[in-house]
């Protein structure tokens, strides 16, 4: 699977309200959740869109299963891999 690869700036800018996409990061990998109920206004309860969530995740609700619904459409580059 050979993905794009975004920055964390690059990122941000898919927050639902600069672009109309409504991305997520997750260990190292970005999800599409434009399509997805639970992110209107790219806000889903207390996080926002266009962020790395990784760090989030244990005090989600949830478990990273919940990822699995989604397909991974790039890759986010760590800073200084350049």
């Amino acid at each position: 699977m050979d993905l794009p690869t975004y920055t964390k700036q690059q990122l941000a800018l898919r927050n639902g309200q600069d672009k109309p996409q409504i991305w997520v990061a997750y260990k190292g990998l970005i999800y599409d959740m434009t399509d997805s109920r639970l992110w209107r206004n790219g806000k889903h309860y207390e996080h926002w869109a266009g962020q790395d969530l990784t760090d989030e995740l244990p005090d989600a609700p949830h478990t990273e299963a919940v990822f699995e619904k989604f397909t991974p459409i790039a890759v986010l580059v760590k800073p200084g891999s350049f």
